[in-house]
């Protein structure tokens, strides 16, 4: 692997939402503020939403890490559920004891019962609920359920869902309106501009050990940017094989052929690649349009 040739001590690029590599951009910055000033205003029901691939299931691990007490955390992951499982795997995270017998409407009690509980610890339980765009309509009708339960001055129980751009589609829905009503704060993840896309991968070499700033040169990154229309994920796939590519061929540097030749070869920017038209018989065109790119991308607007 190329990690000792670049002077790294990890890799940089993984796809597994390392918190370690949480890279403080407006974007996310903005919208872990969100989250925070609503849980603490006491919110029922928040809203994250993006493409795939736009960091969603990072910022949720570090809204896991970062809540301080009183706040106590339920965590679903897979929420394709029936209305029974979910009170299931709620009662499992809150690590309640129940038969397999216990009626849905038995183990709701159980949940309440816990949350009347924790209110007079003066413990706030989250549920914060991943891919909440793959929850069957009457699984989120029992979802909102749970909101039901309160006192008289605040709410048992607040539910934070993650999704993407799908779950907004679903909440239109006419049979679930009242959830939709329900969701007092909202925030919408966005793809990275140039300037934002840069640091980001400047942040995650330097968290894996580089201290190289030259290692990606201005149009690398620009043709990163472009390929992968700022989507974090998509940084990382391309980068990693561009670094791969450049291991390969003893190079100090990843140049933009490395980030094409990785473009080439993922599924997700070959398309894009082949609608660019560029040719390796037209090198100058490519560096030129990455340059150009580079500059009219450097704004705030996202691409």
């Amino acid at each position: 692997m190329y990690l000792q040739h670049f002077g790294l001590n990890q890799l940089p690029f993984n796809l597994t939402p390392d918190t370690e590599f949480f890279c403080d951009l407006p974007t996310h910055r903005e919208a872990l503020n969100v989250l925070l000033i609503a849980l603490q205003s006491g919110e029922g029901f928040i809203k994250i939403t993006g493409p795939v691939g736009a960091g969603k299931t990072l910022l949720c691990r570090k809204l896991l890490n970062d809540l301080p007490p009183p706040f106590v955390t339920a965590y679903i992951a897979n929420p394709h559920l029936a209305p029974a499982a979910l009170y299931q795997a709620i009662a499992d995270e809150l690590e309640l004891k129940y038969s397999l017998n216990t009626e849905q409407n038995q183990l709701l009690g159980q949940i309440n019962d816990y949350l009347l509980s924790a209110a007079t610890l003066q413990h706030r339980i989250v549920l914060i609920i991943d891919e909440a765009q793959a929850m069957p309509l009457e699984t989120l009708e029992a979802l909102r359920l749970l909101t039901n339960l309160e006192t008289e001055k605040q709410k048992l129980l607040q539910i934070v869902l993650f999704g993407q751009a799908e779950l907004d589609q679903l909440l239109l829905k006419k049979s679930i309106r009242q959830l939709r009503q329900r969701i007092t704060f909202s925030y919408i993840l966005k793809p990275l501009n140039y300037a934002q896309a840069r640091a980001y991968l400047q942040h995650r070499l330097q968290i894996a050990g580089n201290t190289h700033v030259d290692l990606l040169p201005a149009a690398s990154v620009a043709a990163l940017c472009f390929y992968s229309r700022g989507i974090p994920r998509l940084l990382n796939i391309l980068t990693h094989k561009a670094m791969l590519a450049a291991y390969g061929k003893g190079l100090g540097k990843i140049g933009w052929q490395q980030v094409q030749l990785a473009a080439q070869d993922t599924d997700a920017t070959r398309v894009r690649w082949r609608l660019l038209g560029f040719r390796p018989v037209f090198p100058w065109l490519m560096l030129l349009g990455c340059g150009i790119f580079a500059y009219f991308s450097s704004s705030s607007l996202p691409l």
